[in-house]
């Protein structure tokens, strides 16, 4: 721009400014209309996008809040769950061990019976083999008693039944003489003296 053409401006700034303004009116004749329009159209969209936003934020928050709620019902349920699960475990476990005492108690009473049904078969056995052994000494004693009677009374009959020696040796000089046709019938004074 030359400085005459700048002058020109200067000095001109209050025409211009009418001028502007008959400008913004032609404007506003020309294209007013179309830009009210557009503006309306901004402001509409303006409204729903903020409504909708509006709109979307509600929307996201409920499935929030609902998300939020399903995961803290979920959490507790779970939690509940797992209290009842360790309950009914602590149960079965106290169950279990209880279950184990009374079979250590029975077992240790049977143990104890078992042990009382021992020792008494074995007095019993002691008693039996005592009193067995008591019976055969006394058979035994018995029969000894019997045997040396009898053995007395065999030997009492057998030296009361033995040959003298001098009759065995006449009969086994007469037996001789007979043998040798030597035999003479002694008489019975013969016997006598001898």
């Amino acid at each position: 721009m030359s400085a005459t053409e700048d002058g020109k401006n200067t000095q001109a700034q209050p025409s211009d400014l009418a001028s502007v303004g008959s400008l913004d009116k032609i404007r506003d004749i020309l294209f007013g209309a179309q830009a009210r329009d557009y503006e309306k159209r901004f402001m509409r969209l303006e409204e729903r996008l903020t409504k909708e936003s509006s709109d979307l934020r509600e929307s996201v928050k409920r499935h929030f809040d609902s998300l939020e709620n399903y995961i803290k019902q979920e959490f507790e349920s779970l939690t509940e769950r797992l209290r009842a699960e360790q309950s009914d475990r602590t149960e079965a476990v106290q169950g279990l061990s209880q279950d184990m005492k009374n079979s250590a108690i029975a077992f240790e009473k049977r143990i104890g019976q078992l042990d009382d049904q021992l020792a008494r078969s074995q007095r019993e056995l002691r008693q039996q083999i005592l009193d067995q052994s008591k019976n055969l000494s006394e058979e035994i004693r018995h029969k000894h008693d019997e045997v040396s009677a009898a053995l007395e009374r065999d030997s009492r009959e057998l030296r009361e039944d033995k040959a003298g020696r001098s009759a065995l040796a006449a009969l086994f000089t007469e037996m001789a003489m007979r043998l040798n046709n030597e035999f003479t019938i002694p008489g019975p004074g013969d016997l006598d003296g001898e």
